[in-house]
C-alpha cells in the first residue's frame, strides 16, 4: 500500500475527546466508510496481508468487523462468520467471557461455523486492549480452525493489546497510532 494511501486513510480518521467518556479519545472511522474509494482502499490493504493464501472463512467481531469482515471475505473469496455480543445469534453457539476494565463481556459464535482444518482470518476494525479479539481467536481455536492471522484497521499502540494476541498468530494493523 503506497505511503499516501495510508495518509489518505489517515488523515480522515476523526478523533472525538470524550467519547464513549471523558478522557477517552475515539477514533471515528466513517469518514472512510463513508467515502467510497477510501473504503476500497482500506480493504484491499488489509485483504493484501492474506493474498495468495487460501481462506476458507473470515471472521469479524461484532459490530465494525463485520463491514470489514465481510467485504474482505469477498475480496478473498471466502465465507464470512460473524462473532456476535451473547445472545444474538439464532443457532447453537459456543461462548467466551472475557475481562474488560470494568467487568467482564461475553462473545459467541454459531457451532457449525467453523469445521476443524479451515483457513481463518480474523478481522476488525481496532485492536485496542485486545481483550474481544483474544475471545474472538478463542473461538476460532475451539472450532479447530487453522488460525492464519489477524488484521486490524487501526491499532492503538499504545494500549498493548498487540502483547495479549501475541502467542495467537500473525497481528497486521493497516495504521497504528
Amino acid at each position: 500500500m503506497s505511503p499516501d494511501s495510508l495518509a489518505s486513510l489517515r488523515s480522515t480518521i476523526r478523533d472525538v475527546p470524550d467519547f464513549p467518556q471523558p478522557g477517552i479519545l475515539f477514533k471515528d472511522i466513517t469518514p472512510v466508510l463513508a467515502d467510497a474509494e477510501l473504503l476500497r482502499v482500506a480493504i484491499e490493504g488489509m485483504a493484501e496481508y492474506f493474498a495468495g493464501q487460501k481462506v476458507d472463512k473470515v471472521v469479524g467481531i461484532d459490530a465494525r468487523g463485520f463491514i470489514f469482515g465481510a467485504m474482505i471475505a469477498q475480496r478473498l473469496g471466502a465465507g464470512f462468520v460473524p462473532v456476535r455480543k451473547k445472545g444474538k445469534l439464532p443457532w447453537q453457539t459456543r461462548g467466551v467471557d472475557y475481562s474488560l476494565e470494568y467487568g467482564t463481556n461475553s462473545v459467541e459464535m454459531h457451532l457449525d461455523a467453523i469445521a476443524p482444518g479451515e483457513k481463518i482470518v480474523l478481522a476488525d476494525d481496532l485492536l485496542a486492549t485486545g481483550g474481544t479479539a483474544a475471545a474472538a481467536l478463542q473461538l476460532i481455536q475451539e472450532a479447530g480452525g487453522d488460525l492464519l492471522g489477524s488484521v486490524f484497521f487501526i491499532e492503538l499502540g499504545f494500549l498493548e493489546g498487540r502483547a495479549k494476541l501475541a502467542d495467537m498468530g500473525p497481528i497486521h494493523a493497516l495504521l497504528t497510532f
